[in-house]
């Protein structure tokens, strides 16, 4: 589910492909309707957007997409909420969501916690040198739904990951993205990111300058969530 025009699954679809996965990328922002339920798909893949967990008037389909989000968790349905996907699960699934004071934006070093060790896909990234990943949010969870658990923090962010179940997961962060991702979103937001004494260049250029660690990392992570979702397909396999 894509929210807005530049926000599209990038390497995290590309590595989803390479698994063999069929990736039906839904834009209601162009129009697209949203399904009812999640029934016909084997996995559901919530991405970021500019706008807030809460703001329909700006994007009506939020309530859609919430109700998908609650349904898979009701299924236990492979899943992934990225950014504004995350913040979706957590509205939907009864946690609250706030303005952060302290947004962040560009490279952010993720700490993982105890339950991350034991978690299927979280669990390699709690080996070696501490994740760290690209941040684009001025939004964040303040309370996380019942029964989550929570998986990666920052020194900015207290919820940076959590897992729903055996098979839902919401990450703040975009694993999807790297530099040429990430150049528009700096190019769009020059307002806000000089508010907070940035430049966008130099936040691109950052991302850029680790590249090669981001694609291998996070890449990774992607096929292993595709992994996931073929080892629990239920869907019926569509020609």
């Amino acid at each position: 589910m894509e929210h807005e025009n530049g926000t599209g699954p990038a390497q995290v679809g590309e590595r989803l492909t390479a698994r063999g996965l069929d990736l039906v990328i839904r834009r209601p922002w162009a129009g697209d309707l949203l399904p009812l339920t999640p029934d016909d798909y084997d996995g559901l893949l919530v991405l970021g957007g500019s706008m807030g967990p809460y703001d329909e008037e700006q994007a009506p389909w939020l309530s859609a997409a919430g109700d998908l989000l609650r349904q898979a968790v009701a299924r236990d349905m492979p899943t992934l909420g990225i950014c504004l996907g995350m913040e979706l699960l957590t509205v939907a699934c009864g946690g609250t969501v706030r303005h952060s004071e302290r947004p962040e934006v560009g490279l952010c070093e993720l700490t993982p916690l105890l339950p991350a060790s034991r978690d299927e896909l979280f669990a390699p990234l709690t080996k070696g040198t501490p994740p760290c990943a690209v941040q684009w949010h001025w939004e964040e969870t303040a309370v996380l739904p019942e029964g989550a658990v929570p998986l990666l923090t920052s020194a900015r962010c207290a919820h940076q990951a959590y897992r729903m179940g055996t098979s839902v997961w919401g990450v703040q962060f975009h694993p999807e993205v790297l530099a040429d991702d990430i150049a528009g979103w700096g190019t769009s937001d020059v307002g806000p990111l000089r508010a907070l004494g940035l430049d966008p260049s130099s936040v691109v250029a950052h991302v850029a300058a680790e590249e090669e660690r981001l694609r291998a990392l996070w890449g990774s992570f992607a096929e292993r969530w595709g992994d996931i979702v073929t080892a629990r397909r239920t869907a019926p396999v569509r020609p």
